[in-house]
């Protein structure tokens, strides 16, 4: 399971992150937002380099949504040192999803292994 953060861990927990993030912005009615989180599960562990995975629900975090602008959900981002790198909206077949992010993921500049995610 994807752990959900609000407005006031956001900063602490992907705009401070050493390592990139993927944030998931969705919300508990939305059908794909659903379908998208085991996908996100699966390319965290399959990553080599330490990447961070969370999930948004954009109903109760507005002032997160209309920073990032959402204009529909799922909505997924990538974050790197706190600048979003990457902006998915269009979520297609789970192979084009999973390539699509995981291209992404692999244009970042290498990072440390050092950075990896403490508990």
């Amino acid at each position: 399971m994807i752990a959900t953060i609000n407005e006031q861990a956001f900063k602490t927990e992907v705009l401070n992150s050493p390592n990139p993030v993927i944030v998931s912005f969705s919300t508990p009615w939305c059908g794909p937002c659903r379908m998208i989180e085991p996908l996100l599960l699966t390319l965290q562990k399959s990553e080599e380099k330490p990447v961070k995975v969370f999930k948004v629900n954009a109903d109760e975090n507005f002032w997160l949504a209309k920073r990032y602008e959402l204009t529909t959900i799922p909505t997924v981002l990538l974050f790197h040192q706190g600048v979003p790198v990457y902006r998915l909206e269009q979520i297609g077949d789970r192979t084009e999803f999973l390539g699509s992010l995981k291209t992404a993921l692999d244009r970042i500049p290498a990072y440390s292994l050092e950075n990896s995610l403490t508990p």
